[in-house]
């Protein structure tokens, strides 16, 4: 369905609203059924927030967007027009959107938690598929070539899994692991709560000695590049890298060339550097802009996802509802003024 101008929705007895961007026509249908039980009154539009439709927030103190349109401070000045004080990206990052410059105006920024549950399934999906090069079987297939590949597939309780980023959803993968039998090795820069029979080592330690690394960190001036040439160097002969993380957690030209190189086994992406502006939107028979993502898709041993490890029915909820419940928390500081 396309919508081409805003969509008013109002509760029987509204008390506080919203107005948000960007909007899906599932996210639609939950922010409407949840407006009710939050007495919200919401704007909606599925157009990105840019400087020239925040007026569609004038005298609204808070405002709710997608995550899939970088947020201009141009942008960020024009809400702040139009009195935005709170902006709740429905995101658990924050990396499209100038958080120091928000603040520096009177913004507060705020994102939402949902479901670990969805992204530490997509990752041991991923781990399978690439463990037992399922994208060179599908190739061959949809070619009506039904011959088995050269290469064996391995088992997960045969490998060591390095997890990196222990937080709400690596623990989530760790879980999981643990019913496969394999070998858990976790790094995390912040001190957590070590679970039951997993090893923390430090990062380098981990590259060395794992099958399969996969990326939960978060994404910040010092993990940039946390995969760089220099680990991905010391990764063992055949490894596999899994990313559902950040695309910019992986030096991508390093990547590419130990893959060329048949020094690793292959990769699974669900994030890319550079994927801004390519994923979410329709480019059949367009070139890619991004020469890195083209080069990866080419390769029949990386998967290539468009950062969708999160979207399942039960995380989409959690998100929705999340970010009605941060404006209205954020808004009842205001209720008696």
């Amino acid at each position: 369905m396309t919508y081409h101008q805003p969509i008013q929705t109002t509760t029987i007895s509204p008390t506080f609203r919203i107005v948000v961007y960007g909007c899906a026509p599932d996210e639609e249908a939950l922010f409407g059924s949840l407006a009710p039980t939050h007495s919200v009154s919401l704007t909606i539009t599925p157009e990105a927030v840019t400087a020239d439709n925040a007026d569609l927030a004038r005298g609204i103190r808070c405002v709710s967007v997608s995550h899939k349109t970088p947020i201009s401070n141009d942008t960020l000045l024009a809400l702040k027009r139009a009195g935005v004080q709170y902006v709740s990206t429905r995101s658990v990052g924050v990396n499209h959107i100038d958080v120091e410059f928000a603040t520096s105006i009177g913004i507060t920024v705020g994102n939402v938690a949902y479901s670990p549950d969805s992204v530490a399934d997509y990752t041991l999906m991923l781990m399978l598929m690439s463990v037992r090069a399922a994208k060179a079987t599908i190739r061959r297939t949809d070619a009506h070539d039904y011959r088995p590949g050269a290469v064996r597939g391995r088992e997960l309780r045969d490998l060591t899994v390095g997890v990196v980023g222990t937080g709400r959803i690596g623990a989530a993968v760790i879980d999981r692991l643990q019913g496969f039998g394999c070998e858990v090795l976790a790094h995390d820069t912040r001190a957590r709560p070590a679970a039951v029979g997993i090893e923390h080592v430090d990062l380098d330690t981990l590259v060395e000695r794992s099958d399969i690394v996969t990326l939960h960190a978060r994404l910040s001036e010092e993990s940039h590049h946390l995969l760089d040439r220099r680990r991905i160097a010391r990764m063992r002969p055949g490894a596999y890298v899994i990313n559902t993380g950040r695309g910019a957690l992986i030096e991508t030209p390093a990547l590419i060339a130990a893959l060329e190189e048949g020094r690793l086994g292959g990769a699974a992406l669900d994030v890319v550097e550079g994927e801004e502006g390519i994923f979410y939107a329709d480019l059949r028979g367009r070139e890619l802009p991004n020469a890195w993502l083209a080069r990866l898709q080419e390769m029949p041993n990386v998967l290539v996802s468009p950062h969708i490890a999160y979207l399942t029915d039960h995380a989409l909820a959690d998100t929705v509802e999340n970010s009605i419940i941060n404006c209205r928390e954020f808004g009842s500081r205001f209720q008696h003024v």
